[in-house]
């Protein structure tokens, strides 16, 4: 069993929002809740925990329901967590900080699976720039890059060794929980974690944050005829039938779609503007080489692609066991993971030019966010 004790009881006050600034909302959530529900979506976790101020009780209280147990925490981290320890039924334990809401459901299961085997488990970032050491007026020493890393959350560990190290800590200033565990066994283990598990402390975080996921969307059609003496390719797949697809490219009919809805989102015109068929160049082209083209255009404007749903309209052939291929191949087109990428296929129930064998169409809607 795996709990989790949410970090939530800090006034905020760095972010000057006049109120804990976990309650602030952030992509139509509040900052709690957001947190709260990436852990829920990772289906590890069998038990929450939330440290709380008195005064903020009630507030959390009306956001997590009876998801989680509430308990008063402390003056400090390490008192909160202190307080917190008691109520763990868990063999494994996780701290986060209520203010890092991308926490992903990867790096959540790297940390359970990490605290399993060695006991601790911490997620570090290697340190990009150079860190200094001083008051921030004068330079007192070079700390240097080499070797340095910045710490994140969730913090994980065996219950059984945390609880005592927290018993053992002769007080209460230390920065976060592998530093209490350190303390007491002299050894602490860590695993790369996520850039983008970033924590939310001052006002323009939540600025800058709100900026870079501005998304847009966008929606693409296509449609070719069914003719002999072509070969059918869908999502850069061939699929083997008698007949293929019309065009003056490899007619590509899922990936012209997907490319249209891509462009679409950036206010860019369609591909028929792009790779006109009356260009030599583009006669009998791969869609997948063209799609290189638009992921260059949108890298341009700004953006990349986040998600994409398909669904390929199609009487014959079938096409339900070519789903994966084709999934695979065009993940890996547009540089995004297999589950951002959604794709269907049906017939039209013999209805019209789909149904009619005579063609088959594409529709497709995608997602973009700032880079």
């Amino acid at each position: 069993m795996v709990s989790l004790i949410l970090t939530c009881a800090g006034s905020g006050t760095r972010a000057n929002f006049g109120k804990n600034k976990l309650f602030i909302s952030f992509g139509g959530q509040t900052v709690l809740y957001k947190t709260l529900s990436a852990f829920f979506k990772s289906g590890l976790i069998e038990q929450y925990i939330i440290t709380v101020n008195k005064s903020d009780y009630e507030t959390v209280k009306n956001i997590v329901g009876d998801n989680a147990e509430l308990v008063i925490g402390g003056a400090t981290r390490f008192d909160s967590v202190k307080n917190a320890l008691p109520f763990i039924k868990g063999d494994i334990v996780l701290v986060h900080d209520g203010a890092r809401p991308f926490v992903s459901p990867t790096l959540i299961k790297n940390c359970i699976e990490t605290a399993e085997k060695f006991g601790s488990a911490i997620p570090v970032i290697p340190s990009c720039d150079t860190i200094i050491k001083g008051d921030g007026k004068i330079v007192d020493d070079y700390i240097g890059k080499e070797s340095l890393y910045n710490v994140q959350t969730p913090q994980g560990f065996k219950t059984d060794l945390i609880i005592p190290a927290y018993e053992f800590a002769k007080y209460n200033n230390f920065p976060d929980d592998g530093s209490v565990y350190k303390n007491l066994y002299g050894k602490l283990n860590c695993f790369i974690g996520d850039k983008e598990n970033v924590k939310l402390t001052y006002k323009e975080d939540f600025e800058v944050f709100n900026k870079i996921n501005d998304c847009r969307v966008g929606t693409g059609f296509d449609c070719h005829r069914l003719v002999e003496n072509r070969k059918l390719i869908i999502g850069g797949i061939e699929i083997p039938y008698p007949l293929g697809l019309l065009g003056h490219s490899d007619a590509d009919v899922l990936t012209h779609a997907v490319m249209d809805a891509m462009l679409s989102a950036v206010a860019e015109r369609d591909i028929g503007y792009h790779f006109p068929d009356t260009d030599e160049r583009f006669k009998g082209a791969s869609s997948i080489v063209l799609l290189e083209q638009v992921k260059n255009i949108i890298d341009k404007k700004g953006y990349k692609v986040q998600s994409v749903s398909a669904v390929i309209m199609a009487q014959k052939p079938k096409l339900l066991g070519y789903i994966p291929s084709i999934t695979d191949n065009l993940a890996k087109a547009l540089g995004i993971s297999a589950d951002k990428l959604g794709i269907g296929a049906t017939t039209l129930e013999g209805l019209g030019f789909v149904g009619r064998e005579e063609g088959i169409c594409a529709s497709a809607t995608a997602v973009l966010i700032k880079k």
